[in-house]
Order: structure tokens, then sequence, then C-alpha cells
């Protein structure tokens, strides 16, 4: 394919064919070879070559953390760290071997038992206010057919004694305190119901998953250490049954429940092959954790970052709606929600085409898109505002900043919330809409803010939170400028049909149950996550908010802005003259944005 210039196409070209025939280098080595399959697995791909690059395929931060995982299982010792900075597999398998991993006689597994510190995002979920014991999240997964309770209780049983995040208690009857206990007391047969649904429809089943959700999440003590309720849903011995697991949000998130699921499969698979049960333990305890970013938080170098914060919160950016939030009125019992899923073939792209363009991620694709559409919904407010949009970001909050930590084989709550402000005002939005260059420099400044902040935003909870000295400053400057919309990517989720212990691709949105005491802590909360299914990844996102702050007409109408901003990046990627080079692309130059604009014009013109 040519260019109106006579020159080739190259954004023309069709995309690679990922199957064997193909062009792809084959693994030389037995590294190679685990990495090109463990690629395989996280992203659902049937082959890997070993140039492929990890966030090119697809991948994201949460899902790094899945190969990391499953790295050290199959022996290779990787950080997050070196997936972001090598990225294919011939790169990590350069580097896998330079570590040598902690002896296993080095490793103490009562380090994380006893008091633990509390973390930016528990300070967080105390300072929101509201019912605490309710507080969850939940899935159901598909058992086999004639499941042994006995065995069901063993391996509960086992989960709750290998992580103690099961095992921990919040005390929230003055000061609240945190604490994982020993391993015994907490039970996992007092933790199982049982429900029988032999011979019941998939409607009859959902009527009583419902029901029993609701009254799982009833049964959710922490301050009595009970964080985990199972429910059995016993379909007979010849047709597989429903596990609802509801879990704490203090004991587990995005990535926890990745590492669950991994030990549920595996003890399945090992109990069936009469093989040894081998699961790689945690290296460092959510306890460990919670000192460092203690210490972090009085790091000079957190510190230091008190004034970028600072500049984030200088204002309140443009409204997304007109009063504030009322944390006694704004509650779930008030909640109205919107969901909505992209097609197959867009997702695809939104996860491939786009980030290796603009050589980002899908954060930066996902959040350019809404601040546009933001600028285009709340249009009347653009001269008295600017367009600059102030967002809540959530984060898996598992970075790799202190020596010798890996925590990503742990569960517990780490997510991290910070605010990031995405300032569009030299930006043309009607221009980017319609796919005009504008739209390539609003990725671009949206791209290039989330790159300056140190560790992906961890330490605004750190200084928001653990150190007393900036905590007042942050707190205040919130009262004035809290951002009104929330964001959390949750990274790529796998859904397969008739699989046993994995999620169940028909009901498993049916599993969470939101306290109706729940406060809304922004007017608007997004959460989008990436289900592959048996037709590919699918990119759903769910839009709520409180009904008295704003419409359901309102939020359908940015919701729809927002999937027309995603399918202009998609055929604005594709051009010929599409690049999304950005001076932190090129750490290694002292080039600015427009020096790099200039010499991307000018090879395409030498082209």
């Amino acid at each position: 394919p040519l260019t109106p210039n006579g020159k080739l196409d190259r954004k023309a070209l069709p995309a690679p064919d990922y199957t064997a025939g193909s062009t792809q280098r084959a693994p030389r080595t037995p590294q190679e070879e685990t990495l090109c399959r463990l690629f395989a697995e996280v992203l659902t791909l049937q082959h890997v070559g070993i140039d492929d690059n990890f966030f090119e395929l697809g991948g994201d931060s949460i899902s790094s953390i899945q190969l990391v995982a499953r790295a050290r299982t199959a022996g290779l010792v990787l950080s997050a760290r070196d997936v972001f900075q090598y990225k294919t597999v011939a790169g990590l398998a350069s580097v896998s071997g330079l570590t040598e991993a902690q002896p296993e006689s080095d490793h103490d597994p009562d380090a994380g038992i006893g008091p633990v510190q509390l973390t930016p995002i528990v300070h967080w979920l105390r300072d929101r206010g509201g019912p605490v014991n309710g507080i969850n999240q939940a899935t159901v997964l598909q058992v086999p057919a004639a499941l042994p309770r006995a065995y069901l209780v063993k391996t509960l049983q086992e989960l709750l004694d290998r992580h103690d995040a099961l095992r921990i208690r919040l005390d929230y009857s003055g000061t609240w305190t945190l604490e994982v206990r020993p391993r015994g007391p907490v039970s996992a047969e007092d933790s199982l119901a049982h429900v029988d649904v032999a011979g019941l429809v998939d409607d009859e089943v959902r009527v009583l998953l419902a029901k029993h959700a609701e009254a799982a999440r009833d049964r959710l003590a922490p301050d009595l250490g009970s964080v985990m309720q199972a429910v059995w849903f016993d379909a007979g011995p010849e047709s597989p049954g429903r596990l609802l697991l509801m879990i704490h949000h203090l004991a587990v998130d995005g990535v926890s429940w990745r590492i669950l699921l991994e030990d549920l499969a595996a003890s399945w698979i090992a109990s069936n092959s009469g093989q040894k049960l081998a699961i790689v333990a945690p290296r460092t305890s959510f306890r460990q954790w919670a000192d460092h970013l203690a210490i972090k938080a009085e790091a000079p170098e957190t510190i230091e970052e008190l004034s970028l914060w600072t500049s984030i919160l200088r204002d309140p950016g443009m409204p997304v709606c007109d009063d504030l939030i009322d944390s006694s009125r704004n509650v779930a019992s008030a909640r109205k929600s919107l969901s909505l899923v992209l097609p197959t073939d867009h997702t695809k792209q939104l996860l491939t085409t786009v980030p290796k363009t603009f050589h980002g991620s899908i954060n930066d694709v996902l959040l350019t898109a809404l601040a546009l559409s933001v600028c285009e919904w709340r249009h009347q407010f653009v001269d008295s505002m600017g367009k600059s949009v102030l967002v809540d970001l959530e984060g898996h909050g598992r970075e790799d900043i202190f020596a010798g930590a890996d925590v990503s084989r742990t569960m517990g709550w780490f997510t991290s919330r910070f605010p990031v402000r995405l300032d569009l005002s030299s930006i043309d939005v009607a221009e980017a809409l319609v796919g005009g260059p504008a739209l390539g420099q609003a990725l671009k400044i949206v791209k290039e803010h989330l790159r300056s902040l140190p560790n992906n935003g961890l330490g605004y909870g750190l200084l928001r939170y653990m150190n007393p000295q900036t905590r007042p400053v942050l707190e205040e400057l919130e009262r004035f400028a809290k951002p009104q919309i929330s964001f959390n990517y949750l990274g790529r989720i796998s859904f397969t049909a008739a699989t046993a212990w994995g999620l169940d691709p028909e009901i498993h949105e049916l599993a969470g149950t939101i306290d109706p005491a729940t406060a809304f802590s922004n007017c608007l909360e997004i959460n989008a996550v990436t289900k592959d299914t048996s037709t590919g990844p699918q990119l759903s996102v769910t839009w709520s908010w409180p009904k008295s702050l704003l419409s359901e007409e309102g939020v359908s109408e940015l919701a729809q802005r927002w999937n027309r901003a995603l399918d202009a990046l998609i055929t604005y990627s594709m051009r010929s003259d599409a690049s999304g080079f950005t001076p932190s692309d090129l750490a290694l130059t002292s080039l600015t944005q427009e020096d790099i604009d200039e010499l991307e014009s000018a090879w395409r013109d030498f082209e």
C-alpha cells in the first residue's frame, strides 16, 4: 500500500499473523522457551516469538505482575521493573538469570504475623466513613461435579494458612488497628456454606446466588477476623457446580484474585495427578510491605514530591456535577450504574495498535479519551474553568521500589489512589474528536503527565496519610479540589467456559454485593476491565454515580462520547503520519516534544 505521495504506507500493512509459520523468531534457550509460554498464557495468545513486546501484545502493569509471579514459579527470577525495561522475551531471558533467588531457608514464614501498620488505602477507607464490614470483592467460579466437601474445606484452609491477608483483623472500635492472626484459629469449615442446586436451571441458580451473596456479605466481620466467606452451589454428581468467594477488601485486590485463582487451579491439578502441590510461597508479607511504606513516607525523596501534588490540586478543574458529595446522603442505596462493552475487534486495537503507535499504555489511551469526552460534554465550563479534568486514579500499588521486596505472590489490599490532572488547555478538542492531529497531541500530553508521577503515584498516599507533617497540607487541598471522577482499569481477566476453577462467564457479574450504606467517594466512578473470552478480549466499562447528583441521560451521553473518542484514537493510530514518541521515550537525549515532532516530520518527508 502506498501513501498519496507514492511512498510505502507502513500503517496500512496487514497486521502480523501470530501463528505457526509466521516470521516470529523461535526460542533458542530454555529460558526463552519458558517466557514464550508464559507470555502466551498471561495474554491468552497461541504463539509468541522472542522479539515480541509484552505491552504491544496487550500486556499492562497488572498482567506484568502476573508474569513475574508465574516466572518465579517456573524458576525464573524477574521483577516488574524488568518487564517494563526489557519488554521482550529475548530481553527478559537475558537478565532472568542475573539475580539469585532468595534461599527458602532465609524466608521467615511467620514474618507476616502480628500488628500491621495502616496502609494509605486503609486510611482512605477510614476517612471515607460509613459501614466497614460489607466492603468486599467477590467472584463466582466453576467447580467440578461430585466435588467432595472435605476436599473443598481442605483447599480453602490451605489458602487461609498460606495467605496472611486472609487472617487479617481490623479493630475499628476506636483508633483503627490491623493485625494478622496466627494460622489455625481461622477455620475454613466455619466459612463455607452449602446450597443444593441440583436440577435447577441457570435462572433459578442466579436468584439463589443473589440471595446467598447478600447473606455472605452480612457474615463478613473483619473486626472478628472473618474476612472470607464461601458458598458452594452443589449441582450434584453429574453437573459442575459453582463456588462464590466473597472476601473483604482489606484482604484482596485485583492482583490478589489472580494469585488465589492460580492456587486453586494448581491444588486441583496436583490432587488429580497425585503429585505434590508445588506453589511458591509469598516472599514479602503484607505486614513487611506496610513497614516499608511507613519508612518510605518519611524519606526525603518522597517529601520532595509534595510540590508536585500541591500543583496538581491547585484548582478543582472542570466540574462533572454541580453539587458536592455528601457521604451521609450519596450512598450505594441511591446508586445508579451503566455498563458498556466494546466489541472484540475494537478492544484488540485499543490494547495493541494504539499503545504501540504512541509507545504508551492502555491507561494513557483510556484516560485521553475520558479527558476529551468530559471537555466536550461540559463544554459550557471551558471558558471559565479551562480544559483541565481532575481524576482520582487507582493503581495496583505494588511498585518495584524496595530492594529485595517481592509482593507478586502476596495477597492483600495494595491499591494506590492519587489525583491526576489531565490538562488539555493547548488542545483543540473539536479537532481531536474528529481524528485530527490534535488527537495525537492530546494523548502525548496525558502520557507524559502520567509518566511524570514518581513510582506511579504511590507517594501521594504516603504523604497524604502516613507522614504527619505533610498530611494536613494535602488534606486541606483535597477539601478545595477533590477530584469528582475516579477511574480504575483492572487489567485483563480470563473467562473460559466450562473450565474447572475458572471464572464463570455467565453469572460472574452477580457476585458483587454492596452494603446499601456505603458512601460514594466521587460523583462518578468508572471501572474498566478487559475480559478475555472464547471469542477474544472485550473491554467492559461500568459507570456508577449517586442518582441525586447526575442523570442517567447525562452519564449515558458522556459514555457514548468516550466511546467515540476511543474509536477516533483507533482510526488515528492507523494513519501513516501517526507517531507517539515523547521526551520520556528518549530519556538519554534532551529533545523537547517540539524537537521530536520536527524530526519525525522531516523523516516522513525523507521517506
